[in-house]
């Protein structure tokens, strides 16, 4: 299964990586995930899901793959990201 979450903000490319940096924080607490950033990219991974969130200059893009046995989290999951996104990116 996969998420595919694309949100446009009129942030500076600073001010959105520190939102996403604190969304990744989030879901790290939530979810028990590790992460780290490569370049304006935030890899994030833990047994049975894997992803990435991009941030640009007009949008942040959250991606993730979860295997089938954790697909019970899809809901979860996409619930807490479009929340962050929502209150932070509006």
């Amino acid at each position: 299964m996969s998420i595919d979450i694309h949100k446009p903000h009129d942030k500076t490319l600073e001010e959105a990586q520190q939102v996403a940096d604190e969304l990744a924080q989030d879901l790290a607490e939530k979810f028990d995930i590790e992460y780290g950033w490569d370049g304006d990219t935030i890899v994030f991974e833990r047994f049975g899901v894997h992803g990435e969130i991009d941030v640009d200059e007009e949008a942040v893009h959250v991606r993730a793959q979860l295997n089938f046995l954790l697909t019970y989290l899809q809901p979860k999951v996409e619930a807490e990201i479009h929340r962050y996104l929502d209150e932070h990116f509006a």
